[in-house]
């Protein structure tokens, strides 16, 4: 199965997410398939960039977003 969910870098505390599609198979921070926004919660209000275009697109072909990303997506697209 296909999801869209968060891809942890940055440092240890200091975390900074890349939203990515990948399959449920593969580990949290290895490989994916394309990569459709980040996500800075560090920042003073949080960072958020996502191409909406790109997301409608796979929810379309069937891919899951995680219960993070549902959040992440309602705020962008108010």
């Amino acid at each position: 199965m296909v999801k869209i969910r968060l891809r942890r870098d940055g440092a240890k505390k200091a975390p900074y997410y890349h939203i990515v599609v990948a399959d449920s198979r593969f580990p949290r921070d290895g490989r994916f398939i394309e990569e459709i926004g980040t996500y800075d919660p560090m920042k003073d209000p949080c960072v958020i960039k996502l191409d909406t275009e790109k997301y409608d697109a796979w929810v379309k072909t069937g891919a899951r977003p995680s219960d993070t990303v549902k959040r992440l997506y309602e705020i962008v697209s108010k």
